[in-house]
């Protein structure tokens, strides 16, 4: 018999952890809705040159892309990152001719990259992202880290540190990928195949390499902010300022360039310095591009975004015991005493189900004792039995849990008692707790 199983890097979600996943996407909805951004939903693979672009020398272009040719013999690839996919949708659609600019996107996507599977790293992992586009503004480039930091700290995270750079504008980065060619020209040869082919592409994308961070080279090489333009400078610092004005802490990382070759200014990473986490540090990151939008076809606008593995959110949320579910429980569990009476506690569950109210049905014929069990295991607030009075006489015997309180009611009262049970539980709860939500969170 064939052992069927998942491909390396890829999970199944269900039970418990599918509903932290569901926390974490009601949760992103939330946020985005007062953030003002909208969802868009772009396919799970696209055209290959839509993330292969011209000499791009990341890792993600040359190494971890999902491509395969269609039956038409069309190069497509399995989406590897969010934001190329939106800025081609964005000109495809011509958004950019909208008069209410900048437009403000979301997204929770499955994304597919070929890596060695570990930690926080999987072959198919899922991000939410954020897009900007169609102004250049310090203040837009705060707000995007500010809703990517709040989403984690309101979800209860608190050893996060906001690493962040600028790679300045065409000129500054020119400046320094000379400055870097002229430092690396005596010592490339000594590094690895990956940083010999970066020298040659895009030299910048030999700071993040993870072989050589202990080469000679790297301990002494060009700081880039001493080739950013004046204009840069300024915009940058206005970043910064804007984020100490939201209240939000920052260490500058000159080396921080980012794994993607479109980013242009602003660029940051925001990492857990939880050391349960692993080497996987980063949660999300992203930064500012400025060519992409007309890389595409579009005009001249500016983009700034970022993408959170959700993945990474979960380990990280693990490693400092952040529990976000609140306990799983029903409303009601309809308990038939005999098995012919399954049909009235299924009526009885579709008219509480009409009104809201969860429920579960034994289904088994189980005996009474292994009903009262499972109702348990359930976390049900309210037994709902079904004897041979209850159904004679159309009517059903309501327990309580909490206060063991018992009645038998008609059937018509049924859905009124027991919301008018739930009513006073809630009110008890809000009374003991206050009105704060789990964790901090928004309701």
């Amino acid at each position: 018999m064939a052992n069927y199983q998942t491909p390396r890097g890829t999970q199944d979600i269900f039970g418990e952890e599918v509903r932290k996943w569901q926390v974490l996407e009601h949760f992103i909805r939330q946020l985005c809705y007062l953030y003002n951004y909208e969802e868009i939903r772009t396919p799970v693979f696209e055209h290959t040159e839509v993330f292969k672009r011209e000499n791009d020398s990341s890792d993600m272009v040359n190494k971890e892309m999902y491509t395969f040719e269609d039956n038409g013999g069309r190069s497509l690839t399995l989406k590897p990152e969010g934001t190329a996919g939106v800025i081609r949708s964005y000109v495809e659609n011509k958004m950019y001719a909208s008069s209410d600019l900048p437009k403000k996107f979301f997204y929770i996507s499955p994304c597919f990259r070929y890596e060695r599977p570990q930690k926080g790293r999987l072959r198919i992992f899922h991000q939410f992202g954020t897009e900007v586009i169609g102004a250049k503004n310090p203040l837009i480039d705060a707000e995007v880290i500010a809703l990517g930091y709040t989403f984690l700290r309101e979800l209860g995270l608190q050893d996060i540190k906001v690493l962040i750079n600028s790679l300045g504008d065409e000129k500054s980065r020119n400046n320094y990928r000379q400055a870097l060619k002229d430092h690396f020209r005596d010592h490339i040869s000594t590094m690895c195949e990956d940083c010999q082919r970066r020298y040659e592409q895009n030299p910048l994308r030999i700071l993040d390499c993870k072989v050589d961070q202990d080469h000679e080279a790297m301990k002494n090489v060009p700081n880039i902010q001493d080739y950013l333009t004046p204009a840069s400078k300024e915009y940058f610092e206005a970043v910064l300022a804007t984020l100490r004005a939201l209240g939000i802490s920052y260490e500058i990382s000159p080396k921080l360039v980012r794994g993607l070759d479109y980013y242009t200014d602003t660029v940051f990473e925001v990492v857990s310095l939880n050391k349960e986490v692993g080497s996987q540090s980063t949660i999300f990151a992203g930064g500012r591009y400025d060519k992409l939008v007309s890389y595409f076809g579009g005009p001249e606008q500016s983009g700034m975004g970022f993408g959170v593995g959700l993945e990474r959110v979960l380990v990280a949320l693990a490693a400092e015991g952040v529990d976000v579910l609140d306990k799983e429980s029903l409303d009601i569990y309809f308990m038939p005493m005999k098995a012919e009476y399954q049909m009235k506690a299924l009526e009885l569950a579709t008219i509480a189900r009409s009104n809201s109210l969860t429920c579960e049905i034994d289904y088994q014929g189980r005996s009474m004792k292994a009903q009262f069990k499972a109702a348990d295991r359930a976390n049900a607030k309210v037994y709902a039995i079904l004897g041979e009075d209850e159904v004679n006489n159309n009517e059903v015997t309501l327990k309580r849990v909490m206060t063991k309180q018992q009645v038998t009611v008609s059937v018509y009262e049924m859905v009124n008692v027991i919301e008018n049970w739930l009513n006073e539980s809630r009110e008890e709860e809000e009374g003991n707790n206050g009105t704060a939500s789990n964790d901090g969170m928004l309701n």
